[in-house]
């Protein structure tokens, strides 16, 4: 008799064939990996959301909630209620617009700069309808008009709000007393057909439910400060704080599934005739400045009296040039009481 073949720890096994299996070990180590994988996030998660309850518990909001449709909106004042209406809208994705305008609502002293904040944003509820132009337009026309503000004001938004203001414009056209675009969204032309948003898993929101989010911007703060030295150190907690509270929401995820079809609905679209517009644009390199200042003069051929003012700078002007902005506005609006 042959004496059996003996088997040694670890070794793969073979079949009557002579082909070899997997070792076991290696699925049991892939497997005990996958477990403390997902228990690290599940505590992971865990622990973001106690922050972030105590953080909301401590950290006292901004601004005034507003209601519109069947959620809410926040509004922030400069609390010079007695000057001239300027309403400022972020761009896209943008965690805390009351303070990321900051800096321009204090060198617009003298106005009464409101920032609103849309759904998704800021202090705002971050459950929306669908991010259609007209419903963005018209909670907006609700939010303003139940501040009873002093009509006509004037528009001032950042990238994405180009959308917005040029449709909130034409649907309320005598509301509006100019426009200002910070380096603002003009659509493209075509004629081609777009297909609608597609829904999928929300990989953003994941980061920041599971405390990803957080801890990057707690160990790499830069990755979400602005690039300027006009916040206050308090500002630039807050919007680390409110970066991930808000970071992913499914009304911003909803919002950027649609930039295509809101600019496929703007196509042709143009700001009335009558209807002032002073639009910056940011000075990064030679052909995106001159690919956006050739978008701007073809929108605004028609409108009598506009301007293009070219600043050096990122996409955020009003990060660090909102000095020269305030500035710029006031002489643009000045000229509209001549």
């Amino acid at each position: 008799m042959h004496p059996s073949p003996q088997r040694t720890s670890g070794a793969s096994e073979t079949t009557e064939s002579g082909t070899r299996k997997k070792p076991r070990r290696g699925l049991r180590r892939a497997g005990i990996a996958a477990v403390v994988v997902l228990g690290l996030i599940l505590a992971s998660t865990v622990i973001n959301a106690i922050l972030e309850s105590a953080e909301k518990s401590s950290v006292a909001a901004y601004g005034e909630r507003i209601a519109v449709g069947s959620g809410a909106l926040n509004v922030y004042r400069n609390g010079q209620e007695n000057g001239q209406p300027i309403v400022l809208l972020s761009g896209l994705g943008t965690p805390a617009p009351g303070l990321d305008f900051a800096p321009l609502a204090r060198e617009l002293h003298g106005f009464d700069a409101i920032v609103v904040e849309g759904y998704g944003y800021g202090y705002s509820d971050m459950e929306a309808p669908p991010r259609t132009n007209e419903n963005i337009s018209n909670e907006l026309h609700e939010a303003l008009t139940k501040l009873q503000l002093k009509k006509p004001y004037v528009l001032a938004g950042h990238s994405i709000a180009g959308f917005y203001m040029l449709d909130y414009a034409n649907r309320y056209p005598a509301e509006v007393s100019a426009v200002v675009g910070i380096d603002a969204s003009i659509s493209k032309a075509g004629d081609g057909p777009v297909p609608d948003p597609e829904t999928g898993f929300n990989w953003q929101r994941a980061l920041a439910v599971t405390g990803i989010v957080r801890a990057v911007s707690a160990a790499v703060p830069s990755f979400v400060d602005p690039a300027s030295d006009d916040y206050t150190e308090d500002e630039l907690h807050r919007m680390r704080l409110m970066t991930s509270w808000n970071y992913g929401n499914s009304a911003v995820a909803d919002e950027t599934a649609r930039i295509a079809i809101n600019a496929a609905a703007l196509r042709g679209v143009a700001f009335p005739d009558d209807l002032p517009v002073l639009a910056f644009i940011a000075d990064e390199n030679p052909d995106s400045t001159a690919t956006k200042t050739a978008a701007a003069q073809n929108l605004l051929k028609n409108v009598k009296r506009h301007e293009i003012v070219t600043l050096e700078g990122n996409h955020y002007l009003h990060w660090t040039q909102s000095k020269r902005i305030a500035e710029e506005i006031r002489t643009f609006l000045r000229g509209n009481d001549g």
